[in-house]
């Protein structure tokens, strides 16, 4: 065949892509047992944590650019969404974990609003339960529509430090943590159920468990070797020890520190209030 032709006929493929509906409710698995569906507004996610378990799953390994420094907003057409949502809530039993593989309000929902969008359609019919993970303060932006799910969603905001130079360290493409501890705030006047995310927990000052127990009312906490879903296994492939031994906290790399963190919590807020691993993101 004519290079030509081959050519015309990898356009023509990539034509019946964009043509078909996006689908946006994925059956939940893993870690994730407990909930019916996760949502991914995007493909890839440019804040790039350096220990995101996401670098060791295919979507980013098989990538031409590195995790983190791309993303891909999927294509959003309302009244497809609109029917797609709707067929689920007729079963019934809608759980949905927003998002599993991305942040929902990464630097590109600025400009996408597809995050946004999701949830207007989302607010026609609400879920029996919506978990919006992110670290970042613009899900402020979208209050108004959180109001309207009500007690149906609860955001989880990731604070996984108080110390700026840690997060600079290993996350520095993320919110610093101040934006983030004011979205909590701001939520929680809003009337928005919200928890502090310390997942996983990253070295931190002695008045962090404080800290967080002044800020918020609810708290999960997970680690390197029982939160990456593999174990531990993914955390080293992106060899986390190395970065802590490159902070000289070496020391902190262990099971050990984030269960004395759980301890530390429960003694300065209700022990029913702090939870560990995958119960605390559980619809």
């Amino acid at each position: 065949m004519p290079e030509q032709d081959k050519d015309k006929d990898k356009d023509k493929e990539k034509d019946k892509d964009k043509k078909k509906p996006v689908r946006w409710l994925n059956p939940a698995s893993g870690y994730l047992t407990g909930y019916a569906y996760t949502l991914n507004p995007y493909v890839g996610c440019t804040f790039g944590c350096s220990y995101c378990y996401v670098r060791r799953m295919p979507i980013a390994l098989f990538k031409a650019s590195p995790w983190g420094e791309w993303v891909e907003p999927k294509r959003f057409e309302a009244d497809s969404f609109r029917r797609e949502w709707r067929r689920a809530i007729a079963k019934g039993g809608v759980t949905v974990f927003m998002s599993s593989a991305t942040d929902p309000y990464q630097p590109a929902e600025h400009q996408e609003k597809l995050t946004r969008r999701l949830l207007e359609v989302m607010a026609e019919e609400p879920p029996q339960f919506l978990l919006l993970q992110t670290r970042s303060p613009l899900v402020l932006r979208d209050i108004d529509v959180l109001s309207r799910l009500g007690e149906r969603v609860r955001v989880s905001m990731t604070v996984e430090t108080d110390l700026e130079t840690v997060r600079k360290a290993l996350t520095p493409f993320a919110p610093p943590l101040a934006g983030r501890l004011r979205a909590i705030r701001e939520l929680r006047q809003a009337g928005i159920q919200v928890q502090a995310a310390v997942s996983p927990l990253l070295p931190c000052s002695e008045a962090f468990p404080e800290l967080i127990a002044s800020s918020v009312e609810r708290v999960v906490v997970d680690d390197f070797f029982r939160g990456d879903g593999s174990g531990g296994k993914r955390s080293a492939q992106l060899k986390m020890a190395d970065r802590y031994r490159e902070l000289g906290e070496e020391a902190r790399y262990t099971p050990e520190t984030a269960d004395a963190f759980v301890q530390a919590l429960k003694a300065v807020m209700p022990s029913e209030s702090v939870y560990f691993g995958q119960e605390g993101f559980l619809p």
